[in-house]
């Protein structure tokens, strides 16, 4: 059996990931289609998880002052 380590551990999370990941993509300039996006570069689809990472490490430290 296949061990997926991007599944979310929250089923309730989903709606909410696949929107930031949208925002994300937005920010960057990289135009995400709901479904599948096979057709990004490489480049295009680490400069949408780097901008999440980003954003998320940004208000993790927000919320630490």
């Amino acid at each position: 059996m296949a061990n997926k380590s991007n599944n979310i551990m929250v089923p309730n999370a989903r709606e909410a990931m696949d929107k930031f990941k949208m925002e994300s993509a937005s920010e960057v300039g990289v135009n995400l289609k709901q479904g599948y996006n096979g057709d990004l570069t490489s480049k295009q689809a680490g400069s949408v998880g780097g901008q999440m990472v980003k954003k998320m490490i940004q208000a993790y430290e927000d919320g630490l002052k």
